[in-house]
């Protein structure tokens, strides 16, 4: 996986500035906080709307990333953070590939879109990452079936950096009110699950490879 993709983030997108949307915000904060387990709301951009203090716990100890840090642009921090494997447990399978294939698909339904063709551009940078984004992943989706490019219900691995969790599954659970929906708005809850699992290898060494392995790439 690529991680010198970028430059400057762009800004991400404003929801509608006013009075009672702003408030409907504010109360939902309120609510994403009651939550136990990590939950955020993103734009159809991946960008961050809202996040609560389990979220923020989660992503803590990632270090700092001028374009791709997991408040501002998911999407990115996924694809692009140095760090982003050492709490994404089975870091490429797992999220890397079926989170870019959501992506795909994304693109496909928005038509022009500032926001996503500048993540697009971001991928086309890395010439590995964009084999896989046009070649890899069609023979993944093949493989794996359709069902895995979906959000909600998948479960995925995650390295939580409180032992009481460690390395654990979260199942995603996507929802979106009416309020949500008309904002172009997800919110995404990550339910851990109490696996006390014992990783096999070492899986929080941060990643300095740049590309896909599980992904064949075309001649």
């Amino acid at each position: 996986m690529a991680y010198q993709a970028g430059g400057q983030r762009p800004v991400p997108r404003p929801v509608p500035d006013t009075s009672d949307v702003q408030g409907y915000l504010e109360d939902y904060a309120g609510l994403l906080e009651a939550v136990s387990f990590p939950s955020l709301v993103v734009d159809h951009c991946w960008d961050v709307v809202l996040t609560n203090s389990a979220f923020r716990s989660l992503f803590g100890g990632v270090g700092p990333y001028p374009t791709a840090m997991p408040g501002d642009n998911f999407l990115r921090f996924v694809l692009f953070h140095p760090d982003a494997p050492t709490v994404l447990g089975e870091h490429e399978a797992s999220w890397c590939l079926p989170m870019l294939a959501h992506f795909a698909r994304t693109v496909e339904s928005h038509g022009p879109d500032h926001g996503l063709q500048a993540i697009r551009r971001d991928i086309a940078q890395d010439p590995i990452m964009e084999a896989a984004y046009r070649h890899g992943l069609p023979h993944w989706i093949r493989s794996v079936g359709e069902s895995a490019v979906e959000q909600d219900g998948a479960v995925r691995p995650l390295l939580h950096p409180d032992p009481r969790w460690g390395a654990t599954d979260c199942r995603i659970v996507a929802e979106t009110s009416r309020t949500l929906e008309e904002l172009g708005c997800t919110r995404l809850t990550f339910v851990l699950r109490d696996t006390r699992r014992t990783p096999s290898r070492d899986r929080r060494t941060r990643r300095t490879a740049s590309h896909l392995r599980v992904v064949p790439v075309a001649d």
